[in-house]
């Protein structure tokens, strides 16, 4: 049996006793498969998913390309620096963007963000790590453990789209971290069931 048809499986028995409604969601859907985000390296992949937050796909892929495109024949962690910081605007990044982009090249450059090395440490010391950069936030952190470190059990309850359609399918009156942790060891993946029903992919994280 498939990995993503086991948890299908334990979200279906979790979900059965007491959220009727989640039931059938998760039923409706049938098993799902978890993607993995982790073509790029990992500082590029981080910047990139900055670039694209709180905008519709179509416009992050766009901003992207521009970036890409501006770097020239240069490498894109070389070229983010604080001397191109118009040149990024340029692209359509914001202030904030165009600064955190250039602390996570910075940070790489001075301490290293190296997938293997990240991927070694515990998901509380990973999300320390990554928060620790400016513009960074828990919610970004939580995306990279789900999709690019591929754990799956974290539950982001500051993501807006899942906690609220967990919300919807359970109860108001209930705390969505205590009930997203009924679905234990496999929260990353109630999430992800979360964003299919409410057909809304979490922002910068789309490909």
């Amino acid at each position: 049996m498939s990995l993503h048809t086991i948890v299908h499986a334990h979200l279906l028995a979790a979900a059965e006793p007491d959220f009727p409604a989640l039931h059938a969601a998760l039923v409706r859907l049938g098993p799902l498969e978890l993607p993995r985000r982790s073509s790029l390296s990992f500082p590029v992949h981080l910047c990139r998913a900055i670039s694209g937050q709180q905008i519709s796909v179509k416009a992050a892929q766009s901003i992207w390309g521009r970036v890409e495109a501006s770097a020239g024949e240069a490498p894109l962690l070389d070229h983010f620096h604080a001397g191109n910081a118009a040149v990024l605007r340029a692209c359509g990044l914001s202030g904030a963007k165009t600064r955190t982009i250039i602390t996570i090249a910075q940070t790489h450059r001075e301490v290293g963000l190296d997938a293997e090395r990240l991927q070694a440490l515990s998901i509380a010391d990973r999300t320390a790590r990554l928060t620790e950069i400016w513009g960074v936030g828990q919610w970004t952190a939580d995306m990279m453990n789900i999709f690019y470190f591929g754990e799956p059990d974290i539950w982001p309850d500051g993501d807006v789209a899942a906690r609220k359609t967990l919300e919807r399918l359970t109860s108001k009156r209930r705390k969505t971290v205590r009930t997203a942790s009924r679905f234990k060891p496999w929260r990353s993946w109630l999430a992800y069931y979360m964003w299919a029903h409410a057909d809304a992919p979490p922002d910068g994280v789309s490909t």
